[in-house]
């Protein structure tokens, strides 16, 4: 037997908002009010326990029913990866208004907007990359490096070199000091002061070798 689960959101958590026309609206198309999960909480938050909750009850056959699309998901992206998943377990689901009401996948119709919906998603995440590849290469242009700065330095390097060289050094202060991890610690020295070969690799990009 296949069961309409609903879910509803709210974003704010301080009483100056309820569920009361989403809980009306999912009632009126057949949701069960004991099958209806809720949250409290920004659509931007990963953390929304009345969902998790929701998609854990969905069984094989199950539809999904939600007032408005951006009740769901966080993002177009967030959304399409979370009806995917939906798909694979043969869910359907289901918006009942707003800019999204035509979709129902648990119809041909239904599917095919899903589709162009997950086709949208694709070509944001293909212009995302283009932009990012492209900024990288603008950058390396003008002799600068794309990606995350490198915690360790050389002047980090030599100071761990000397501290770890002294057998009183407590190397969580010495993390501390420098703010690194010990494990960033450790793979560019060794416990006595030496420099491994991640210490080497640093000091060569930088042209101060040891």
């Amino acid at each position: 037997m296949t069961t309409v689960i609903g879910y509803a959101r709210v974003s704010k958590a301080d009483g100056s908002q309820v569920h009361d026309l989403q809980r009306d609206a999912l009632v009126a198309a057949g949701v069960d009010p004991g099958h209806i999960y809720e949250d409290a909480a920004s659509g931007r938050r990963d953390d929304r326990p009345g969902l998790e909750a929701c998609l854990k009850a969905l069984r094989i056959g199950d539809t999904l029913a939600v007032w408005k699309l951006d009740r769901l998901g966080r993002d177009l992206r967030h959304l399409v990866n979370l009806v995917g998943d939906l798909t694979k377990r043969n869910v359907g689901l289901k918006v009942l208004s707003g800019e999204g009401a035509s979709i129902d996948t648990t119809t041909a119709n239904g599917r095919l907007v899903f589709a162009i919906f997950a086709g949208l998603a694709e070509f944001e995440r293909e212009l995302i990359s283009e932009r990012t590849k492209a900024g990288l290469a603008a950058a390396r242009a003008r002799g600068r490096r794309g990606g995350r700065p490198f915690k360790m330095t050389p002047a980090k390097l030599r100071l761990a070199q000397a501290a770890m060289g002294n057998p009183e050094t407590c190397v969580a202060d010495l993390c501390v000091e420098l703010g690194i991890t010990r494990q960033t610690l450790y793979r560019h020295v060794t416990p006595k002061g030496a420099i491994r070969p991640d210490g080497e690799k640093l000091l060569a990009r930088t042209g101060r070798r040891a």
